[in-house]
């Protein structure tokens, strides 16, 4: 089992929670807003924008919802406000590192709201650098294997660059340096892939495991930061075991 293929979990089951709480709209809305300022606003030339407005269609979100997306992206937010992309660094319960990728028009307002969000967890904020040189920045890419063949899989992969290629319970799991994001999107493209993933992401260079309750606070406090509005995304080093896995299924 590559280690990674518990994103994929985690995804469906954040998916699922957002979508009772009304937010599921706003999470696309961010995926496409991402994919626009790393790629552009042409789906036909950037194939994670692509793959973000399919997903938002897959979920009925109003086209009205998806172009006004796709313009805050490209930096024609409401009245003309700019939108810009940080990440802020933090420590949340157990001394876990935390990256905060957060897209905001009102950088006092995030940092306000994240900080009280990790104090009242007993977790706090860092200082810029001390938490980022765990992480390292990747490109991943996963998708049901259907009628694929593992070596030709890996073949495409390895020759658009990816560093890693696994396989676990019917699903590829494609980790690339970021540089070769879209090399890879186009060899799948080529290939008649349509990836349930494809994003660049951080990946702790060290995991830390912690007991299932403790790890439990951790993730809780991540769903916490994940709901703030300007929240995109929070990266973290907490080891996801399989019993870890089966209580957050419960």
């Amino acid at each position: 089992m590559s280690g990674h293929s518990h994103w994929a979990t985690i995804r469906r089951k954040k998916e699922a929670t957002d979508a009772k709480k009304g937010a599921v709209y706003t999470r696309l809305a961010r995926e496409i807003v991402i994919a626009v300022r790393e790629g552009g606003s042409d789906p036909g030339s950037n194939v994670r924008l692509q793959l973000a407005i399919e997903r938002a269609r897959a979920q009925n979100m109003p086209k009205d919802n998806i172009e006004r997306a796709i313009r805050r992206g490209s930096g024609e937010g409401k009245d003309g406000v700019a939108i810009e992309e940080v990440m802020y660094e933090g420590y949340g319960p157990h001394g876990i590192a935390l990256l905060i990728a957060c897209m905001t028009d009102n950088r006092n307002r995030s940092v306000a709201e994240i900080r009280h969000a990790l104090n009242k967890a007993g977790g706090s904020m860092a200082e810029a650098g001390s938490v980022a040189w765990q992480f390292k920045r990747i490109a991943y890419f996963s998708f049901p294997m259907q009628k694929l063949k593992e070596d030709e899989i890996f073949e495409m992969a390895v020759e658009a660059g990816a560093d890693d290629v696994s396989f676990d319970d019917g699903v590829a799991e494609i980790i690339a340096p970021p540089e070769t994001y879209k090399e890879i999107s186009v060899a799948l493209h080529n290939a008649h892939i349509v990836p349930e993933e494809a994003e660049l992401r951080y990946t702790p260079n060290n995991e830390i495991e912690l007991g299932d309750d403790d790890g439990l606070q951790v993730l809780r406090v991540v769903e916490n930061l994940e709901e703030l509005d300007d929240i995109q995304s929070v990266f973290s080093n907490l080891a996801i075991t399989d019993s870890l896995m089966a209580r957050m299924e419960d």
